[in-house]
């Protein structure tokens, strides 16, 4: 169960970097671009509202079956668990989701304006 909890530890922190820098890889691919225009509006409602995140879920269900605790267990699932989920109040995690989100959100609205 360890090795599964540091895989969806690991595509969570991929999806993370797909969020952040999403727009960075989507210029002239209008399928990823869109894709990745849904992937920040699920990321805004998993950051205002009150639904969990499945990875989040997923991650809980493999590190407690694993008998894992907070920051235990192996050295990867340790740093990931930090890179994921860092110490920092949950008000600027939030903030912080949205702004990046708006952000790109932002850019994908200049490309279209400057297109049109």
């Amino acid at each position: 169960m360890t090795c599964l909890a540091t895989l969806v530890l690991t595509i969570h922190l991929a999806w993370i970097m797909w969020v952040i820098f999403g727009a960075l890889w989507t210029r002239a691919r209008p399928v990823l671009a869109v894709f990745h225009i849904v992937s920040l509006v699920w990321g805004i409602i998993v950051e205002v509202s009150l639904w969990p995140c499945p990875l989040t879920l997923a991650e809980q269900f493999f590190e407690s079956h694993a008998g894992i605790g907070p920051y235990q267990g192996g050295f990867l699932l340790h740093w990931l668990d930090r890179l994921v989920y860092p110490d920092i109040p949950d008000a600027v995690i939030t903030a912080i989701g949205v702004a990046v989100c708006a952000f790109n959100m932002a850019v994908y609205l200049r490309r279209y304006w400057k297109r049109h």
